[in-house]
This record gives C-alpha cells, structure tokens and sequence, in this order.
C-alpha cells in the first residue's frame, strides 16, 4: 500500500504558527502546476509499481486551486500511476473556499471523497491569535457546505493550547465538532517551532506564550471528550469513528511508502528518504529529478528501526516485538523489551501480548519515550 502528497504551497496569508514551506505570492503558479506534472511524469519508479491507495493534497493552501485544476493532477496521476478505483482522495482546506459553489463544482468535477478543514478553533479571538484567514461563522459554513452535499467522510483540525483557549471554550469547541458528527478529528498542541511567526512575536513580548500545564489540561480534556462520545484514539493527534481512519496518514504511521510531490514535499520507500527543493523559482526551474531533491539518504538499520518506534509508540497498534525480530533481528528486540520497561513500571506504558502501547499517562511523553528507546544515539 502506498500513499501520494501533493504539496500546493501557495496561502493567502501566513498564519504565525505555521513552519510549513508556503508562499503568499501567485506569481508562479501556472509554472508551478506545469512543474509539478513534469514530477509527476519523472517519479514514477520511486514505488517500485506499488499500488496507490491514497492521494493527498496538503500546503499551504490546495483550495487555492481551481476545481479544473485539481482534477488534472488527479488524472495525470492516475494515467503514470498504478491507482486503485477506491482511491481516497484528500483535500486540505481552508474554510473561507469552501463556498457551496466551489464544493459544488468539486463535487461535479473531480473525484475527491474527503476533506480535511484547518478549522483550529470556532472562537474567533483564538483565530485572530493564530493569524488565521477565516472567522468562527465561516467555519461552521464551511462544514455545513460540504454537509449539504453530502461529504460526509471529513476531518477537521482543531489547536489547543492557546494562550486565548481556556478549558471552558475548549470543551466548547469539542463540543461543536460532536454536535456536527463529523467521523474524524485531528487535534494537535500548538507548537513554537523557531523562527516562526509566532516565535519572533513572543521572544519579542508582543503576544502571550503558551503554557505547558495548560496544554496538558487540553490533553486530558481532548482525550476525556473524545472516549466519551466514541472515538478511537488510534494515533497522538487523531481520533476517529471505527472505519474512518485516514487511510493516507495511516501509511505514514504504518511504515509504509509515499511519494511527496512538489516544494518541500517529503518522500520515503523503505530504503531511502529525500526532500524536494524548498524554493518555488528552484522547483519551476528543475531540469530532471536531481534537480528536484534537495537531500536524499540511504537509511542505516539502526534508522529504519528508530522510525518504527517512533512511529508505531504513536498509535493504537503499539510496537510488536515479532515484527522487532523479524525485521531488526533478536538483538533489537531484546534491547527494545529491556529498553521500555522502566516506562511499564512508571505505568505510561502497557504491555499485550507481543505488543507494546502507551497509555494515557504515556502519550503525554510520546516523543521523550521514543527518544530514549532509539538506537546509534
């Protein structure tokens, strides 16, 4: 099973907590979609004739992209790559496109089956905080749109961890998201990655920082809410009703093989990962795949083993030692079993069968128990 990213990079504003290569300037956008199906047409070995199973928009912001133009690259992908018919077709969205003209005009026109809505919050001094394009009524709009033309299979984004969020509008954000019973949720901490926005802003006491007992407050709620009303926590950041997972971000998850098409998109097949070109004029320019790549490496054992752990500790499948053996050998295993019982002692950590998973207590400390799992550090 493989999966396929199509980074549009191109946003109407930059919102200060974003970290993700984008671009506010349209000036290089019909070279850009005329670059990225010479990408399309060049990459084609990278999976080995692996079946596509998923095929992802993200950015930056793909709504920016005519309905027309979307469903070009689908098809250019579809002819170069081998896609199975029950494709899922993801669309990154911004709320303020989603317009029922434009969703109709989706609908109508390209064969995309769910939608992933950056709302991140319905209270509009949190979106003002965060710099966000749209406000709280165009959120709701913006699911009702895609309701009414019955997308039902949808996610959307929620940021916790807002100087601005208190646990009460919290909750009450949780509770809007339920009200609409959308199928899946992602909800992530909000992050000062350096050199963002928002880093320059707090480093310069011109806004509020986050705070780490608030965020870990956020958690406790968003895992109490999400149990409650029947979501599965199959992933740190991503709850879902059984059979609504993201089949793509799942490919990620599963260590399996994706091909990241456009600037900055990220590419993986199991022996090698590599990184596009992070500079629009650079990747319109590109006169073959070298040209493209910005880094490429050859995975060690050591590294292939180190993305296991991390990846698998983050979802509900836990770490299975047979794979350990099968794949890393008696050694890894060994090490592994010997490696995570301090945090089975410390209960953040359980054990079943061959299988280990965090617990609650443990996915407040994902990153840190994996860090100290890791091997050739």
């Amino acid at each position: 099973m493989a999966g396929i990213y199509i980074h549009i990079p191109f946003c109407r504003k930059k919102c200060h907590y974003c970290n993700f290569y984008t671009v506010i300037s349209q000036k290089y956008k019909q070279s850009f979609l005329l670059a990225l199906k010479k990408e399309i047409e060049l990459r084609t070995s990278y999976l080995n004739d692996q079946w596509v199973n998923t095929i992802y928009f993200g950015g930056g912001t793909p709504t920016i992209l005519d309905p027309t133009e979307i469903n070009e690259l689908i098809n250019t992908i579809k002819s170069h790559y081998q896609v199975i018919e029950e494709v899922e077709i993801t669309l990154e969205a911004n709320p303020d496109d989603l317009s029922p003209d434009y969703l109709k005009r989706l609908k109508d026109e390209t064969p995309v089956n769910r939608f992933s809505i950056g709302i991140q919050s319905f209270f509009d001094d949190d979106l003002e905080y965060l710099n966000r394009a749209h406000g709280s009524s165009q959120a709701r709009n913006a699911i009702e749109n895609a309701l009414n033309l019955g997308y039902n299979n949808m996610t959307i984004d929620l940021i916790y961890g807002i100087p601005t969020l208190t646990d009460e509008k919290w909750k009450k954000n949780l509770q809007i998201f339920f009200d609409y019973k959308l199928p899946h949720l992602s909800s992530y901490a909000l992050t000062v990655e350096p050199g963002t926005n928002l880093d320059v802003l707090i480093n310069k006491k011109k806004t509020a920082s986050t705070e780490e007992d608030q965020t870990v407050q956020h958690f406790e709620i968003l895992l109490e809410e999400t149990e409650k009303h029947g979501y599965i926590h199959y992933e740190i950041s991503n709850f879902a009703k059984e059979g609504y997972y993201s089949k793509h971000n799942s490919i990620y998850w599963l260590g399996g093989h994706y091909l990241g098409l456009g600037p900055s998109a990220h590419s993986f097949n199991g022996i090698t990962r590599q990184w596009n070109v992070k500079n629009m004029k650079a990747y319109c320019e590109a006169p073959t795949v070298d040209h493209l790549v910005l880094e490429k490496e050859i995975l060690s054992v050591d590294q292939q083993y180190n993305e296991y752990i991390m990846t698998s500790l983050r979802t509900s499948w836990g770490c299975d030692t047979e794979h350990i053996l099968n794949v890393f050998g008696s050694k890894f295993k060994t090490g592994f079993e010997l490696d995570i019982q301090p945090f089975v002692q410390q209960n953040k950590a359980i054990r079943q069968g061959n299988t280990y998973r965090l617990t609650k207590l443990g996915k407040l400390f994902a990153d840190g128990i994996a860090g100290t799992l890791f091997r050739g550090f």
